[in-house]
């Protein structure tokens, strides 16, 4: 009974010490940014980070990117349904993001919002712009906080700060604000 018992707990030690390195594995993935429990952002998981990100409570995956990319996982959609999640792809053509691919996006987040979700492309710089505005437009965060997380992934350049600018503007709202440094890069031609 008492070697029972002692592989009994060496499984379920095994077992709590992976869900914790599988729920550390999510914070590897490059440019990994977690917005609120039910929202993330990030650059392109591995298929090991996918089974952590499902692993974690994840409940649908947005693909931001165009899958011909060279770091594109091939077949990521089956694997993601594989995995129990939803699988969303909106291909955002990075030298012209159109108020379109945003307002695509922003209908399925907004049909559940508490469906935990994680939002990525290659980067982090599709993802981290649309979730900057989601955030702003649809989460009422103040655009201060919103632009801060948003520069810490990137400073977009200038097709991107014309893009921001523009869905702000269609939505009756401006990019200035206290807080807000755009930089140089946004305006550079």
């Amino acid at each position: 009974m008492k070697i029972a018992n002692q592989i009994l707990l060496a499984g379920l030690f095994l077992i709590i010490t992976g869900n914790l390195s599988a729920a550390a594995r999510v914070t590897d993935i490059d440019n990994y940014r977690q917005y609120s429990p039910y929202f993330s952002s990030s650059g392109q998981p591995s298929k090991k980070q996918l089974k952590a990100v499902a692993n974690n409570g994840f409940k649908r995956v947005i693909y931001l990117a165009f899958t011909d990319n060279k770091t594109a996982i091939e077949s990521e959609d089956r694997l993601v349904k594989e995995l129990g999640m939803d699988y969303v792809h909106i291909p955002v053509d990075f030298d012209r993001p159109t108020i379109e691919d945003f307002e695509d996006f922003a209908a399925i987040l907004n049909r559940d919002r508490e469906v935990r979700t994680l939002l990525h492309c290659q980067i982090n710089l599709r993802a981290s712009t649309f979730s900057f505005l989601y955030r702003v437009i649809y989460g009422g965060i103040p655009m201060g906080d919103a632009k801060s997380d948003l520069d810490a992934i990137w400073q977009p350049d200038k097709v991107w700060y014309r893009f921001i600018v523009e869905v702000l503007r269609e939505h009756g709202l401006s990019h200035e604000c206290d807080g807000c440094d755009w930089g140089a890069n946004e305006f550079n031609d």
